[in-house]
C-alpha cells in the first residue's frame, strides 16, 4: 500500500488512458524541468507542485498524452524554469524529459542505506501485542538494510514513503526464528507489524530547497554574513507542526553563516530574495541530530521549513539609490546644508507601507546633511534634482537600528523610500535670473524706485500653478524697492527692458518664508515668468515730486495766486498740476496725484493750520544737501 502526498487532489498513478483529467486545470501549458536531487536519484515535477516522490514512469506515461516534445525552455515568473508548449505540441512526452538522465524506477522511497524514523505496533496472530513504540513514547530510528533490524522488517520497510502505513506479516524465518526472544516472543512466531513511516534521510543528503514563489525583481540575494529577517512555519517531515514565527507575532532575525542557525537553514537561505517563499527540507545531521530539541523535535528528525524572507542586509551595506524619474533639466543638485521639500512613501522591504507624506497632504521639509533625519536619508537625498523621483533603500544601521520605531517599523528593518523632490534651496541662495526674451533695442532698464507694470505667471517648482496677472486682465503694478512685492521679485524685476521676459527662481527667504502665504506652502521655492510691460522712472527715496530743471525763482509768489500771503490746498494743488502738465516736473509715479499732492501740502503746512506761509515753504534741497533733486 502507499499513501502519497497529493497537493492537487489528482492521482498521477492512475492509468494514463484516462486522458486530460490527469493534470490540474491551468497546468497544461507548462512542464517544470527542474530536477530534484536526493541520494543521487532524480525525480520529475510539474509546474504546479506534483510531489517529489511520485513514480516517474507512471508520471511520464500521464504526460505522454498531454505534451509535445519541442517546447521552449523559458523562465516563468512564478515557477522558475519551465518548458512552454503550445497548440499541436501537446501530443507526446518531450524526448527532452527522457534524455535528461531520469533512470527507471527513480522514486523517493526507502532504499537500503537510508535512515528512517517510524512508529509501530507489534502483535501476534491472535492480536496480543508484544511491543509498541507508542507505549514507549518515542519513535524508532535506524538504518535500513544493514542488519540492524530483523530481516522481515528490513525488507518490509523498503519502498515506503513518508506517512505511508503498512501492515507487515513477518514469518518466523524472517523474524526471530526457532529461538524467539525469551519472555517476549515464542519460538517460530509469525509477527504482525502496523508501521507508519515518519521520516527518511540519507547521509549523502543536502538541504532540499524548493522555490515556491520568487519576486519578478530580485536585485540581490542572501549571502554569508548577511542579516536576515524571515517568517517561517516549521514541521516534521510527516507534517507535524513544531514551531512558527507567525504565532510569535514577529520575524526571526539572525545572521547567516555565523553559526547562529542550524547548518541546514544557514545553507537553505543562501540565494534567497526579499519576498521569496521557499520550502527547505533539512536532514537531521544538519538540524538537531541525535538529541533533537526539547519535546517538539525528536531525535534524528528531518525538518521542513516554509520560509518567507522579509528582508536582508549586510552590516557593510550603504544606502542604495535608484533613479526612477530624472527631469530633463537639472540646474543644480542638493548638497549638505540645503533645505529640501519632498513627498515620500516609506515601506519595508517586503512592500509593507509604514508612512507616507501624501496621506498628510503635506511635504516633508527639512535640512539635509545636518542630522535632522535618519543618516540614510541624509545621504540618499544629496545629489537629487528638483523634480527627481528616487528610490532610497536604507539598511537598519543607517535607519532605526535594532530597536525600530513605534509599532510600524520593526527592529533591524531595511527601509525603502520612494521620494519625489518638490524643491530645495540654500539659505544663502540669491534669486536665480534667466533671460528668456530681450529686445534688441534697450536704452533704459528698471531700477530701484522705478514704477513698473508687468505680467507674471507664478508656480511652484513642481509645476503647480499658483497665480497669474492674466487672471485679472491687466498687468501688475509696483514701485521697485517700496516693499510692495516680495524681495525676490523686487530684485528680479531690476535691470529689465520694456518687453523683456525673464524666468525667476526665488528661494523662500526672499519669498514668503517658512510660513508661506495664502495658497503658498511654507518654505516653498517660487518660479516666476515675468514680462515688463511699462516702465516709469521713479523718484529718489522720500521724494513725492521733482522738477526736471531748476524750480522757479519766485516760487512762493507763483503759488500764491491771489497774493494774500497764504497758500491754501487748492492753490497749491493747482500750481503742482500745472507744473506736471507743462512738463516742468513730475509726481511720484503709480500713486493717486491728489493723494500725493495732499501729502506734499501737509509736509509744508508745518503748523497744520490749513495754509502755507512763506516761512513754512522750503525746498527739499534746503533741508537735505545730499539730495541731487529738489522737492517740495
Amino acid at each position: 500500500m502507499s499513501a502519497i502526498q497529493n497537493l492537487h487532489s489528482f492521482d498521477p498513478f492512475a492509468d494514463a488512458s484516462k486522458g486530460d483529467d490527469l493534470l490540474p486545470a491551468g497546468t497544461e501549458d507548462y512542464i517544470h524541468i527542474r530536477i530534484q536531487q536526493r541520494n543521487g536519484r532524480k525525480t520529475l515535477t510539474t509546474v504546479q507542485g506534483i510531489a517529489d516522490d511520485y513514480d516517474k514512469k507512471k508520471l511520464v506515461k500521464a504526460f505522454k498524452k498531454k505534451f509535445a516534445c519541442n517546447g521552449t525552455v523559458i523562465e516563468h515568473p512564478e515557477y522558475g524554469e519551465v518548458i512552454q508548449l503550445q497548440g499541436d505540441q501537446r501530443k507526446n512526452i518531450c524526448q527532452f524529459l527522457v534524455e535528461i538522465g531520469l533512470a527507471k524506477d527513480d522514486q523517493l522511497k526507502v532504499q537500503i542505506g537510508d535512515f528512517i524514523r517510524y512508529h509501530y505496533n507489534g502483535s501476534f496472530q491472535d492480536g496480543r501485542q508484544f511491543d509498541s513504540s507508542y507505549d514507549r513514547g518515542a519513535t524508532v530510528a535506524g538504518v535500513v538494510g544493514v542488519g540492524r533490524l530483523i530481516t522481515g522488517m528490513d525488507r518490509g520497510l523498503q519502498g515506503m514513503c513518508v506517512n505511508e502505513r503498512r501492515h507487515l506479516i513477518v514469518p518466523p524465518h524472517l523474524g526471530y526464528g526457532s529461538i524467539g526472544v525469551a519472555g517476549l516472543i515464542p519460538p517460530d512466531a509469525t509477527l504482525y507489524f502496523d508501521v507508519i513511516l515518519l521520516d527518511i534521510w540519507n547521509k549523502e543528503d543536502k538541504p532540499q530547497v524548493t522555490t515556491l514563489f520568487r519576486p519578478p525583481s530580485c536585485n540581490r540575494t542572501v549571502q554569508d554574513s548577511d542579516f536576515v529577517r524571515y517568517h517561517y512555519n516549521g514541521t516534521l517531515l510527516d507534517g507535524t507542526h513544531f514551531d512558527s514565527s507567525y504565532s510569535k507575532g514577529s520575524t526571526y532575525d539572525t545572521y547567516i553563516g555565523s553559526g547562529w542557525l542550524i547548518k541546514g537553514m544557514d545553507q537553505g537561505l543562501l540565494g534567497t530574495c526579499a519576498g521569496e517563499r521557499r520550502k527547505i527540507i533539512i536532514p537531521p545531521f544538519l538540524a538537531y541530530g541525535e538529541k533533537g530539541y526539547g519535546t517538539a523535535i525528536p531525535p534524528q528528525a528531518s525538518l521542513v521549513f516554509h520560509v518567507l524572507l522579509v528582508d536582508l542586509h549586510n552590516p557593510k551595506d550603504g544606502v542604495q539609490l535608484e533613479t526612477l524619474v530624472q527631469p530633463p533639466e537639472c540646474g543644480r543638485t542638493a548638497v549638505a546644508g540645503d533645505f529640501i521639500r519632498y513627498h515620500y512613501n516609506g515601506s519595508l522591504l517586503d512592500g509593507t507601507l509604514f508612512d507616507s507624506s501624501y496621506s498628510r497632504n503635506h511635504t516633508y521639509n527639512t535640512y539635509i546633511g545636518q542630522g535632522y533625519i535618519i543618516p540614510g536619508m541624509d545621504q540618499g537625498l544629496q545629489g537629487v534634482c528638483i523634480g527627481e523621483k528616487r528610490r532610497i533603500t536604507v539598511p537598519p544601521h543607517l535607519a532605526y537600528g535594532e530597536n525600530g520605531a513605534g509599532d510600524k517599523i520593526p527592529g533591524s528593518a531595511v527601509l525603502v523610500f520612494d521620494v519625489h523632490v518638490i524643491d530645495f534651496h540654500n539659505p544663502a541662495d540669491p534669486v536665480e535670473v534667466q533671460t528668456l526674451v530681450r529686445p534688441e533695442s534697450c536704452n533704459e532698464t528698471s531700477r530701484l524706485r522705478d514704477y513698473v507694470r508687468y505680467h507674471y505667471n507664478c508656480s511652484l517648482m513642481d509645476g503647480t500653478r499658483l497665480f497669474s496677472s492674466h487672471d485679472y486682465g491687466q498687468p501688475q503694478e509696483a514701485t521697485l524697492g517700496a516693499n510692495t512685492v516680495i524681495e525676490g521679485l523686487n530684485t528680479g524685476l531690476q535691470g529689465m527692458c520694456v518687453g523683456e521676459q525673464r524666468r525667476l527662481v526665488i528661494p523662500p527667504h526672499l519669498g514668503h518664508g517658512e510660513h508661506g502665504a495664502r495658497g503658498v506652502p511654507g518654505s516653498a521655492v517660487l518660479l516666476f515668468e515675468v514680462e515688463l510691460v511699462t516702465l516709469e522712472e521713479g523718484l529718489p527715496e522720500g521724494y513725492l515730486f521733482v522738477w526736471h530743471g531748476d524750480p522757479p525763482g519766485s516760487l512762493y509768489q507763483d503759488m500764491d495766486r491771489d497774493q494774500d500771503g497764504q497758500i491754501p490746498l487748492e492753490e497749491f494743488s493747482t500750481f503742482i498740476k500745472a507744473q506736471v502738465a507743462e512738463g516742468k516736473g513730475r509726481l511720484l509715479p503709480g500713486q493717486d496725484p491728489d493723494k500725493t499732492i495732499g501729502d506734499m501740502f501737509r509736509n509744508q503746512d508745518r503748523n497744520q493750520d490749513g495754509t502755507i506761509t512763506s516761512a513754512e515753504l522750503k525746498l527739499k534741497s534746503d533741508e537735505d544737501q545730499e539730495r541731487t533733486h529738489e522737492e517740495l
